[in-house]
């Protein structure tokens, strides 16, 4: 809940964060470096539609990721944002025409930067890891083009990060489904390919650390869209989602439903966003052979991510201190 005294003395920031499915903007409000009170919300603008096969971004995702940020830039200033960041991940990475869209959210006043990899897992599990101090944990980011680990802990007195293995892997639910899914619904051989895939590389992974944390937090939208779906969230509820337990159990009960449906049909169950519905099969097929490859029976899910890692980072920046992540945002 936001410390409503003295809200006038925080400092303002806005983050936004446009990944290969979604684009996000939260809008902050710090004070001595807590976060007081952050609002968010996000755009289903499918911007990596295709950029796995085709190498690049289409006219038409450029647009609608462009309006999206016309407007988070709009919210910005209606807020008062004294700072604004930008990042772009995965779908970024790849196209080889970026700079067309980079272009354009610089004339929108922005001043976009596209993170590597390992500066995205170290955002996310500095966000995530506020709600864990001390614990070492495992925290992952499955997304639409790619799925980032990371294994560590955060200690807030020594304001660092232990981290012990980060890696970001080309996992996503939109690279997944462009790569495997040629029917709507999938056939059971599409189904089964996607799986392997996803669970040799994430089990090559987990079978390099050794003993493994007792706890895997994940977050993004297909993990809080599972949680929407096992509870028939409607409407979407993030306090109820945030911090809640996720069985495999459940991964696999949600699967069942969706797996012989078509698309059409998923945007119709309770709790789902159908704009999310195209790739949610995809999504739920990487939760669920992350947890196998790990041997977790159950994950918890987190609102927390790397919007809030952008936020934490840009108030460090505004005082002056080094970043604990590394990483310095560039800043409009």
């Amino acid at each position: 809940m936001a410390d409503q005294q003295g809200m006038d003395d925080c400092v303002r920031i806005a983050a936004v964060d446009l990944g290969t499915v979604s684009s996000r903007l939260a809008l902050a409000r710090v004070r001595d470096g807590r976060i007081v009170e952050l609002t968010k919300h996000s755009i289903i603008t499918d911007m990596g539609r295709g950029v796995d096969a085709s190498g690049a971004f289409d006219a038409a995702a450029i647009e609608r990721v462009e309006a999206a940020c016309a407007q988070f830039a709009e919210e910005a200033r209606a807020f008062g944002a004294a700072a604004t960041c930008v990042t772009l991940t995965s779908a970024a990475r790849d196209a080889s025409n970026a700079d067309e869209l980079l272009d354009r959210l610089a004339a929108l006043g922005f001043i976009p930067q596209v993170i590597p990899g390992e500066v995205e897992a170290r955002l996310t599990f500095y966000g995530v890891a506020h709600d864990f101090p001390g614990e070492r944990i495992a925290v992952a980011d499955p997304g639409g083009g790619s799925t980032e680990i990371v294994v560590g802990s955060y200690l807030p007195d020594a304001a660092a990060l232990e981290l012990e293995r980060v890696h970001s892997f080309n996992i996503g639910c939109r690279r997944l489904t462009d790569r495997f899914f040629t029917a709507d619904p999938p056939a059971a051989s599409e189904l089964d390919a996607a799986a392997r895939w996803a669970y040799d590389q994430f089990a090559t992974y987990w079978s390099g650390l050794g003993e493994l944390p007792a706890r895997l937090i994940s977050v993004g939208g297909t993990v809080t869209t599972l949680v929407a779906l096992e509870h028939e969230l409607v409407p979407y509820d993030s306090d109820f989602v945030h911090l809640r337990e996720l069985t495999l159990d459940a991964v696999e009960r949600q699967l069942g439903r969706m797996q012989g449906l078509t698309v059409a049909q998923i945007m119709q169950l309770k709790g789902m966003q159908a704009k999310r519905a195209p790739m949610m099969l995809a999504g739920s097929v990487i939760i669920r052979e992350l947890m196998r490859s790990g041997g977790y029976r159950a994950l918890t899910v987190s609102e927390s991510s790397l919007l809030a890692g952008v936020v934490a980072t840009v108030d460090e920046t505004l005082r002056g201190e080094t970043p604990v992540v590394g990483w310095t945002p560039a800043l409009a």
